[in-house]
């Protein structure tokens, strides 16, 4: 197993370093000046040249990319051209936000999911099969954006049930705890015996949740399906129907479980998609998350802002893998032993 982890640990670093190298030259090669956007269209040469001079941007391209290279090395992702802060501060302030909204999409997905792929499954070729699949596939081809305006659309301007966005009441002003919100919600409950802070939060979770969770619910719920169809036809399933087992327990116990294999590798997946997803979904429910501030910081050609954020979010999306890699040789010991 440690032999199995440790192989996985030494791709991290080829990959990363592929990761860190094709954002710089991307951004680098994108069209527009840095110098021009942080002084303004009234800046004249000199101050322009200043500027440059003292971002680097007058060196050659290659040596731009190795003193980045070297910066990043020492996890200095250098500062934001709009705000002048660290990069590595503004993501520490605003992931909390991102991380909360994904993991709650991502349960709702899962959770969500797997139950209609499985009863989808037991089901075959029934109306609820149909419905099942025929919902998913809507689900797949739904742009978030698209879904997010609609959930607005209804459940905030016409049934005015939820909020439009945010992430709190902006009449509720409280300190952030550990900026997880819900978490915040609940020691604010437990110490002040007031459930509106928690409330709150979760009524504001609750659309982003269902516009960010939606495709990801349906490639779960397709692939647990298939799965669940290709498991169900094992001899080790017609045994234990055989020897008299209740059909829910081998369904949910025998069947399930290894069908569940390829529906980890999925669910890991997603989650690592989530998070460039949620650069929509933070848009538009105006959720002050990484996305967000991405989405915020291309407008503004803030350049290192950019390439920090891209990285941060790369580099996450590549230990998800790691984690799923990990989890998926401890479900399945075949994976370790090949």
């Amino acid at each position: 197993m440690l032999k199995h982890i440790l192989k996985r640990l030494g791709l991290l670093i080829p990959t990363l370093f592929g990761v860190v190298t094709l954002v710089f030259f991307m951004i680098a090669l994108a069209p527009g000046d840095p110098a021009r956007v942080m002084l303004g269209e009234r800046a004249n040469a000199a101050q322009i040249e200043q500027i440059r001079q003292e971002l680097g941007l007058d060196k050659p391209l290659i040596q731009q990319y190795g003193l980045y290279l070297s910066r990043v090395v020492r996890l200095d992702l250098g500062e934001s051209i709009t705000s002048g802060q660290k990069i590595k501060d503004e993501i520490s302030e605003r992931f909390p936000a991102t991380i909360e909204l994904a993991i709650w999409a991502m349960l709702f997905a899962s959770i969500v999911g797997i139950i209609l792929g499985v009863t989808s499954a037991r089901k075959r070729n029934s109306w609820v099969d149909y419905t099942t699949m025929g919902g998913a596939l809507v689900g797949v081809s739904m742009p978030v954006f698209w879904l997010g305006l609609v959930l607005i659309m209804i459940f905030s301007v016409w049934l005015d049930l939820l909020p439009t966005g945010g992430r709190m009441n902006v009449r509720y002003y409280f300190e952030p705890i550990t900026n997880f919100y819900i978490i915040d919600g609940m020691i604010l409950w437990i110490t002040e015996g007031t459930p509106k802070y928690l409330v709150s939060a979760f009524q504001h979770l609750i659309l982003p949740t269902i516009a960010l969770g939606t495709i990801p619910l349906a490639i779960i719920a397709r692939t647990t399906r298939s799965s669940m169809l290709e498991v169900l036809q094992q001899d080790y399933i017609k045994t234990a129907r055989s020897a008299g087992i209740r059909e829910r327990r081998v369904v949910y116990r025998y069947a399930l479980r290894n069908a569940l294999l390829p529906v980890v590798t999925v669910i890991g997946l997603q989650f690592g998609l989530l998070l460039s997803g949620a650069i929509l979904t933070e848009t538009v429910f105006s959720w002050p998350g990484i996305g967000k501030w991405i989405y915020v910081a291309i407008g503004a050609r803030d350049y290192p802002a950019v390439q920090g954020g891209i990285i941060f979010i790369s580099t996450f999306f590549v230990l998800i893998n790691l984690v799923v890699d990990i989890l998926y040789s401890v479900i399945n010991p075949r994976i370790r032993m090949q």
